[in-house]
């Protein structure tokens, strides 16, 4: 008789403890913006092995909630982004097309306005080239062909094929000379993150962009230096950032997607990047693989 008394009481303890946790749970569903959690007062393993699992399901739902509330504050960024740096040329290119009318032009005018219009041409051409770059970099479609390549002969190909631009922004360029082993990469994956970086170079660096490559046990590393006018160091670890972008980039049209595609190319590829700044002076290392 008494064992069935204890028992009633521990059913009703039970069951008490259950309509309670629902309570819980249907106030936290109608306030899911709250930090509360599912709490028992039993001594039930069972029943407190089922209220973690509930609370683990809960924290993981308010996690995959705030994170798809980001992405979609990024998304919108990112749609601003794009609409300003698109909408910037093709006001320019509309602006120099109507002045082309003017019949009272000479065909020098005319010549100094089809090149600006092909300028912001080639412009938009490479902001479609970079989105289109960006979309394929986590497809599962695009796979990375890993094979033995010369980061030096990298570096100076690309080096020569900006050598025009170099001259016309007055940079001092300096490029060690040093004989490495070699590295295992993606050869279009690596051209286009020596790309990307002496293209930052290019747009921010104020008087001179050094390059060094240096060789340790695991890795051979690209280091590119350059002085900048003014760079606000709160913002370093936001510098790889998909939406992140200095001021002065958008006056200029330039995406700032350049840094963010270096990092998603080399992490693909098994090397790493860091970057810090300095008394006005930005430096960036990229780590890649040795070939074994």
């Amino acid at each position: 008789m008494l064992l069935l008394i204890v028992n009633i009481g521990m059913l009703l303890l039970f069951h008490w403890d259950i309509k309670k946790m629902t309570n819980q749970l249907e106030e936290i569903i109608e306030n899911f913006g709250t930090n509360e959690l599912v709490r028992t007062n039993t001594h039930s393993k069972s029943l407190i092995r089922f209220a973690t699992k509930i609370n683990q399901l809960i924290q993981l739902f308010k996690e995959d909630q705030q994170y798809t509330q980001r992405r979609e504050k990024e998304l919108k960024q990112e749609i601003t982004n794009i609409s300003h740096d698109l909408r910037t040329p093709l006001t320019s290119i509309k602006g120099f097309s109507e002045l082309l009318t003017d019949r009272s032009l000479s065909e020098t005018e005319k010549e100094e306005f089809l090149a600006i219009i092909q300028k912001k041409i080639d412009n938009l051409t490479m902001m479609v080239d970079l989105f289109y770059e960006l979309s394929q970099i986590d497809s599962a479609d695009k796979q990375l062909i890993m094979e033995q390549q010369f980061l030096d002969q990298l570096v100076v190909e690309a080096m020569l094929m900006f050598y025009d631009d170099f001259e016309k922004s007055q940079l001092r360029i300096h490029v060690d000379e040093v004989v490495l082993p070699p590295i295992i990469a993606d050869k279009k994956a690596t051209n286009r993150i020596v790309t990307n970086i002496i293209q930052n170079a290019l747009r921010y660096a104020k008087s001179y962009l050094t390059i060094t490559l240096i060789e340790d046990e695991k890795y051979v590393w690209l280091r590119a230096i350059n002085d900048v006018t003014e760079f606000n160091r709160t913002e370093i670890n936001r510098i790889f950032d998909r939406t992140f972008r200095l001021d002065n980039s958008r006056t200029a049209g330039h995406l700032g997607l350049g840094l963010h595609i270096v990092r998603q190319l080399i992490n693909k590829q098994g090397g790493k990047v860091v970057a810090d700044v300095h008394k006005n002076e930005f430096r960036i290392d990229v780590a890649f693989k040795k070939w074994n």
